[in-house]
């Protein structure tokens, strides 16, 4: 399998590209900073150096091409402001959705997060309200792809901790709010790619007593 990361040096893009080369895949990484490409040849994936908040569609659909799926697990970034949560976590998600339709890629895995249903109806919040205008963003850029005929899956994570993964989670359309840690989230992206009966759905993952690949078959429809 051919596997196209957007925020392949984010902390759940690094785990889930490593997890990928390790078992055989070849996994492209999309960093816009080209210091990051050393760390991710180091773990067997090939850096493409490009910034989806300059690029084309043209210039992200000759990244996708020959591909299998797509993972958008990009972020703006505990430091950045409110206009690139926009830019970002809405914009870059939608362009690489317009990009994979344009290459012929059906599968595209979307990390958002849990609590955006809150904001549903409320797009305007205080100007200074970082994290509301992330979670706008998230659900913008989820209603997005919701809308294509594409093979897409939402997955909305609860709070991510850098604690050894458990290899056990709760994954469902709906959850209740709970820490999840990222090395699960990125077995549970890597469960998802394996399973074609995961498209078409959201689900919500925290940490849980269940296996990860257990619970991916739990609501897989394959």
């Amino acid at each position: 399998m051919r596997v196209v990361i957007a925020g392949a040096h984010g902390k759940i893009g690094m785990r889930l590209g490593r997890l990928l080369a390790a078992r055989g895949d070849t996994v492209a990484g999309v960093v816009r900073n080209p210091v990051h490409a050393a760390d991710l040849e180091a773990i067997g994936v090939e850096p493409v150096v490009l910034d989806l908040e300059a690029a084309s569609v043209d210039d992200v659909a000759g990244v996708l091409a020959g591909a299998d799926a797509v993972v958008f697990s990009a972020g703006a970034g505990p430091g950045s402001g409110v206009a690139r949560k926009d830019t970002v976590d809405r914009a870059a998600a939608v362009l690489l959705a317009d990009a994979a339709e344009r290459a012929g890629v059906r599968r595209y895995l979307l990390v958002s997060s849990i609590g955006v249903e809150g904001v549903r109806g409320h797009t305007t919040g205080p100007d200074d309200d970082v994290f509301h205008a992330y979670l706008v963003a998230k659900l913008a850029a989820e209603d997005d792809v919701r809308a294509r005929l594409l093979d897409w899956t939402v997955l909305r994570p609860g709070r991510l901790t850098d604690d050894p993964g458990t290899g056990r989670v709760l994954l469902a359309p709906s959850a209740p709010r709970g820490a999840v840690t990222r090395d699960d989230v990125a077995a549970v992206l890597v469960a998802l790619l394996d399973r074609p009966g995961t498209s078409g759905l959201v689900l919500t993952l925290v940490g849980g007593g269940t296996p990860v690949a257990d619970a991916v078959a739990a609501v897989a429809t394959d």
